[in-house]
């Protein structure tokens, strides 16, 4: 699959839910076998138990988690290209915060990066990039 059919794949795909893949991604990356429990996303993410339930229905509709009742869950490869795109712009956001605009607190960067990430389109995103490979090199 070409980037930018990737890339417009997350346009497609609600804010509510990018943010449980991109949870879960993280969740999965310091995790054997990358399955999440329902409990660690509901903490992670602050909301109950039934809320992560009926988000993660619409995740395994969607063909973007591995997901039964009461089981463990596991992105898709779609689920992974997802958040693996997300994890990249807000990367580059972070770096965009910490090294050009000089930010030192990284919990406010973090918190930023993670609200902006959602908004940034592929063409941004790219932009953004060449900026930054630009920006870091004169430096």
């Amino acid at each position: 699959m070409a980037n930018n059919s990737r890339e417009s794949i997350i346009s497609e795909i609600p804010e509510s839910y990018q943010r449980y893949l991109d949870e879960i991604y993280i969740i999965s990356r310091k995790k054997k076998g990358g399955w999440v429990s329902n409990k660690e996303l509901s903490e992670n993410l602050d909301v109950k138990p039934a809320s992560v339930s009926g988000m993660l229905e619409k995740l395994e509709k969607q063909g973007l988690i591995d997901w039964k009742p009461r089981k463990a869950i596991r992105l898709t490869e779609k689920g992974k290209i997802i958040a693996k795109q997300l994890n990249e712009t807000h990367e580059l956001l972070r770096v965009f915060f910490l090294k050009v605009l000089e930010i030192p607190n990284e919990e406010v960067v973090d918190n930023i990066s993670c609200e902006i990430e959602h908004h940034i389109t592929s063409h941004v995103k790219k932009k953004l990039k060449e900026f930054l490979s630009k920006y870091l090199k004169q430096i």
